[in-house]
């Protein structure tokens, strides 16, 4: 299982620095077995409170169990505290962590300029989604995907199940989305407020068009690489960072600048 932790980083003349006061403040609980679906990306929003995205580790009903933190989005305090308007802090435990469930492998999380929150996951064979998260809702993994299982047994797609909050955006084939910023920066200004994800199996950086609270594909960029990371600098340049031993760190800016 993976972990958070805090600490104090202090930087010297030379450029270098050291990190003190280490503290865990989270963990995944329970520990399991494999080495599938950690998820584990951690955003900060306006309000200072931690959000983590936790895998299901390929485990399927963990992330319909409210006694396991598996398959959920986290919110905690920065200290790893619980905030009392979570909305299952009532119920104590790992469940008071808990700001939404039903998620099977979310790589992918960030904050648009209206304050909402966006995740991305990997779906099982299809189905891969863009979800728009909120408060307390489920969504649906395993009991309702836009993709099968593995081995052909089919899952119940969404929209047989109204109960759960189906995804704004879904690709079969799958791109296997990884990493996730919301842009706003100026060297690309016709992006700005789109969501820049990068894709493994698809070997693309993908621009979802955020409108509302609605998504959509809108241009998929080949980079004959699997993506495993996307960020904004703060020139507004995008980095990429590439999957594998050999991968490389990308700069895409402005067509003539250094």
């Amino acid at each position: 299982g993976a972990a958070v932790a805090r600490a104090r980083l202090a930087l010297d003349d030379a450029g270098g620095g050291r990190l003190s006061d280490v503290e865990v403040i989270w963990r995944q609980v329970p520990k399991v077995s494999g080495r599938g679906h950690y998820g584990h990306r951690i955003a900060f929003g306006a309000d200072g409170h931690l959000w983590i995205s936790s895998g299901e580790r390929q485990k399927f009903d963990p992330a319909q169990d409210m006694r396991s933190n598996l398959g959920k989005i986290i919110r905690l305090n920065d200290d790893g505290s619980v905030p009392a308007d979570n909305p299952f802090a009532a119920d104590g435990g790992v469940a008071a962590q808990v700001w939404s469930l039903g998620h099977r492998n979310p790589l992918g999380i960030a904050f648009d300029a209206q304050g909402r929150l966006w995740e991305h996951e990997m779906g099982p064979s299809g189905g891969d989604e863009f979800n728009r998260i909120e408060r307390g809702a489920n969504y649906g993994y395993p009991l309702v995907s836009d993709g099968d299982h593995y081995d052909g047994r089919p899952i119940p797609d969404h929209d047989t199940r109204p109960q759960f909050n189906a995804p704004e955006a879904t690709w079969t084939p799958v791109i296997s989305p990884a990493g996730l910023v919301i842009y706003d920066g100026a060297t690309f200004p016709q992006w700005q407020g789109d969501a820049l994800l990068g894709a493994l199996s698809g070997q693309a950086l993908v621009r979802v068009s955020i409108d509302g609270d609605s998504a959509r594909e809108a241009e998929r960029f080949d980079m004959g690489h699997r993506i495993r990371e996307v960020e904004q600098g703060p020139d507004g340049d995008v980095w990429l960072l590439e999957d594998g031993e050999s991968g490389r760190l990308l700069r895409l800016a402005a067509p003539g600048a250094g």
